[in-house]
């Protein structure tokens, strides 16, 4: 059984920017700028493009310890990107796996609005509460703020 969830979180960053400090660098900025829940995070196989797998070890501040994702889409020119969770203790023996779709949309103002969908498959019949699914779609906003506040303190970033 598949559970999706869409979410979207507005920003003052242009799409551009946005883009290449949440997803072309996220592996190396987001550890920087939330250190207590990424410690950081490591290529398996692969060059960073789709079909890549990649290590997430969480820090101090989650719940979880670490989980492996694949890159399934990346477009630089449409600011989408793709992946999905394939194991680790984030699936919490209720998951298959877990995928996430995100597109940075510009907005008339000079800003963007991250779009994010969030599929989650089920093992059989198991159920997923809605705190659960709340506090992933919670984390994914800090994380995407988090970028946000760097960029933002830091005007010369990724421009």
């Amino acid at each position: 059984m598949a559970i999706t969830y869409d979410m979207e979180i507005p920003s003052s960053i242009p799409a551009p920017r946005m883009f290449k400090a949440f997803v072309l660098d996220g592996d190396n900025l987001i550890p920087k700028v939330l250190p207590h829940a990424i410690k950081g995070v490591e290529i398996l196989e692969g060059d960073g493009g789709v079909g890549t797998i990649k290590i997430t070890t969480f820090g101090e501040g989650s719940q979880h310890k670490c989980v492996k994702h694949r890159v399934d889409a990346i477009d630089k020119e449409n600011f989408t990107f793709s992946y999905s969770i394939t194991e680790g203790d984030a699936l919490m023996g209720v998951f298959e796996s877990i995928s996430y779709h995100i597109k940075i949309v510009a907005t008339p103002d000079g800003g963007s609005i991250c779009k994010n969908r969030s599929i989650y498959n089920t093992k059989g019949d198991a159920q997923v509460s809605e705190e659960e699914i709340k506090a992933g779609k919670e984390k994914a906003s800090s994380i995407f703020k988090a970028v946000e506040a760097y960029l933002l303190a830091n005007p010369d970033a990724y421009n």
